[in-house]
């Protein structure tokens, strides 16, 4: 078999994605994942009589809490084939990045397995969110001051 008929037999067996269908679900999922953040950190913020910015964070450290201890069990890559991008594009998905590394090096040890590489994943993130930032501070301190 050549190169060509090989491509040719991957093309043929390969199964086709419903992209239409996974919009969908990742857009309701999504939304309801939305959703239950509003709840949980109105749940919070009524019970331990919290203002909005300290329940929105710790809304988001449950949130990414629940998204490591899914990983580490090993559900959050089958919830992820479920309910498609939703569970991948918010805080989860980073959190989600930053454990399923360090788990993958646990066994080099702290330094040179989980330490130097638990932000493999997720270190574009990091460096592009930092030059985002940097960039747009930049451009809105010359916006103000014109």
């Amino acid at each position: 078999m050549n190169k060509e008929q090989y491509q040719n037999l991957v093309k043929r067996k390969t199964p086709k994605e419903n992209r239409l269908m996974n919009s969908i679900v990742a857009f309701f999922f999504g939304g309801f994942l939305g959703m239950l953040a509003e709840g949980v950190m109105q749940l919070i913020r009524h019970i331990f009589n919290l203002s909005i910015l300290d329940a929105t964070v710790w809304m988001m450290i449950i949130f990414i809490f629940v998204a490591c201890l899914l990983t580490a069990l090993g559900v959050f890559d089958k919830l992820v084939n479920i309910f498609k991008s939703s569970l991948i594009i918010p805080i989860t998905g980073f959190a989600h990045s930053v454990t399923s590394a360090a788990l993958d090096y646990k066994q080099d040890g702290l330094i040179q397995g989980v330490g130097s590489n638990c932000f493999k994943l997720a270190g574009s993130v990091i460096l592009y969110g930092v030059v985002a930032a940097f960039v747009l501070v930049i451009i809105g301190v010359l916006i103000w001051q014109v």
